[in-house]
C-alpha cells in the first residue's frame, strides 16, 4: 500500500540524526541512472558514498549500496529488524517504504558515509525521503518529468512537476534537466523562487565545455540522448556538492569512471545462454511509462531494429498503466508480442501485474498485423521463444519488475 506523508517517517528517524549529507534526486525518468553516475563519480573522487534506490532490482537489499556495492543481506536484515522494532514500540504503523527509507538512512550512519545519494520513491513533496532537512542536503536534482502515477501526483506534467519540486529547499542549489518541457521548467522556476533557492537548468547541447571534457571518456560509449542528459545532471550535481565534501581529487579529474558505470535493467543486453542452453541476446529495459517508452523506441528503432524489420517484445506491466498509449510508442505492425506477467514483488505486496489479456487487447488495437501470444510467466515466455521470434531482436520491457524476474532467472541458472 502506498501512503504518502511525512508524519510517520519523522517519528521513525527522530532518534537517529543523520551523520552524513545527502544529494536528493527526484523526477519521473532517469533517477536511477543519475544516482549511479553520481555515486561512481564521488567514489572515484575519494568520497565515501552511499546510495539508496527504489525499487530494488533482484534482492530487496540491493536498493542500498555503500561504495557502489549492495549491502549484505545480514546487515540489511539486522538494521531493518531494529527499525521495525522501533515502529512497533512507538506504534507508528509506518509503511513498507518508510521502513525501508529509515533502514537505508541508518545503514548510511553505521557505514560512516560522507554523502548519501538518495532517490525519491514516489513524487517528492510527500515522499518519505523528503524528511531530509535543508541542513541535511547539499544539492537537489530533478530529472525528466512526465506522466506517471497520475492518481497520486496529478493529471498533467505541470501538476506532477509541482510535486517533484517539493524536494527543493531554501538555499540548497537545485540542478534540473533542461530537456523538460518549457511549461514544466516554468513550474520549477516558480517553486525555486518561492523557497528561495537557485535553479540550474542543464542541457548537453548548451554545455560545450563539459562535452569537450567528456570526449576522451565517452567517445566509445553508445549513449542515447536521454542518457547524455542524465550524465550531465550527475556531473553538475557532483560539482555543486564538491566544495562541501572536499574530495581527495576534483570531480572533473574523476570523469574517466563514467565509461565503467553500468545500470542494470536500463538498456541492458544479456545472453539467455545459461537459461536456454543456446545463445540468444535480449535487451532489458524497465520502461514503464510513456516518456520512457518513447526513449526506448528511439533506441530500438535506431540501433536494434534492422532495416525496419520486426522486433519481438516480451511485455508485462503493473496495474493502472495506460497500456494502449505505452504500446503505441514502441510497437510496429511487423512486430511480435509475447504478453506475460511478473511474479510477486518482495516487500511490495501492493504491486500487481496487469492481466495478460489486457496487454493482448492493447497490442491488437495498435495493429491487427502484430503477431501476439501470451504466457503466464516470463520463464515460459523466454523458454518459448520460437525460431520466428529468435530471427528478430528481443526486447523485454514494460516493467522493471519483469526485468528483475529475468535477472533472477539468469542468476539461478548459472
Amino acid at each position: 500500500m502506498i501512503e504518502l506523508g511525512l508524519s510517520r517517517i519523522a517519528q521513525l528517524v527522530k532518534h537517529t540524526p543523520l551523520s552524513w549529507k545527502a544529494i536528493h534526486v527526484a523526477g519521473t525518468n532517469g533517477k536511477g541512472s543519475i544516482t549511479a553516475y553520481l555515486s561512481a563519480l564521488l567514489k572515484e573522487a575519494g568520497v565515501v558514498t552511499g546510495r539508496f534506490n527504489s525499487p530494488h532490482l533482484i534482492d530487496r537489499w540491493d536498493c542500498i549500496s555503500i561504495q557502489d556495492q549492495p549491502v549484505s543481506k545480514k546487515v540489511f536484515t539486522q538494521v531493518e529488524d531494529e527499525v521495525k522494532g522501533r515502529d512497533e514500540k512507538y506504534r507508528i504503523c509506518a509503511s513498507e517504504f518508510e521502513l525501508l527509507t529509515a533502514t537505508a538512512f541508518e545503514i548510511f550512519n553505521r557505514a560512516h558515509v560522507q554523502v548519501g545519494v538518495v532517490e525519491v520513491g514516489l513524487g517528492g513533496r510527500l515522499d518519505a525521503t523528503n524528511i531530509l532537512r535543508p541542513q541535511d542536503v547539499l544539492v537537489s536534482v530533478i530529472s525528466k518529468i512526465g506522466l506517471d502515477h497520475q492518481t497520486l501526483l496529478g493529471q498533467t506534467p505541470e501538476a506532477i512537476a509541482g510535486e517533484k519540486a517539493g524536494i527543493m529547499k531554501e538555499a540548497v542549489p537545485c540542478i534540473v534537466d533542461g530537456t523538460n518541457e518549457s511549461s514544466v521548467l516554468q513550474v520549477l522556476h516558480e517553486h525555486a523562487k518561492r523557497v528561495k533557492t537557485t535553479l540550474s537548468v542543464i542541457n548537453p547541447e548548451t554545455a560545450p565545455h563539459t562535452m569537450k571534457m567528456l570526449e576522451p571518456f565517452v567517445q566509445n560509449l553508445d549513449m542515447a540522448p536521454h542518457q547524455q542528459a542524465n550524465l550531465f545532471l550527475a556531473i553538475e550535481a557532483a560539482r555543486a556538492a564538491e566544495s562541501s565534501l572536499r574530495p581527495k581529487k576534483p570531480v572533473d579529474q574523476s570523469l574517466d569512471v563514467i565509461s565503467r558505470v553500468t545500470w542494470p535493467g536500463r538498456l541492458q543486453i544479456v545472453s539467455l545462454q545459461p537459461l536456454l542452453g543456446y545463445d540468444i541476446t535480449v535487451l532489458l529495459d524497465g520502461a514503464h511509462n510513456v516518456q520512457a517508452a518513447k526513449s526506448l523506441a528511439v533506441y530500438v528503432d535506431q540501433r536494434i531494429r534492422q532495416q525496419s524489420g520486426s522486433v519481438t517484445w516480451i511485455l508485462a506491466a503493473s496495474k493502472g498503466k495506460d497500456l494502449l498509449e505505452l504500446l503505441s510508442c514502441i510497437l510496429k505492425p511487423q512486430d511480435n508480442v509475447i504478453a506475460t506477467a511478473f511474479g510477486p514483488v518482495d516487500g511490495m505486496p501492493w504491486v500487481e501485474p496487469v492481466d495478460t489479456g489486457k496487454i493482448v487487447q492493447a497490442a491488437r488495437r495498435v495493429s491487427e498485423e502484430i503477431k501476439i501470444t501470451a504466457t503466464k510467466t516470463v520463464e515460459e515466455a523466454l523458454c518459448g521463444l520460437s525460431e520466428l521470434h529468435r530471427a528478430a531482436p528481443v526486447v523485454v520491457t514494460g516493467s522493471l519488475y519483469l526485468v528483475s524476474d529475468v535477472l533472477r532467472l539468469l542468476r539461478a541458472s548459472k
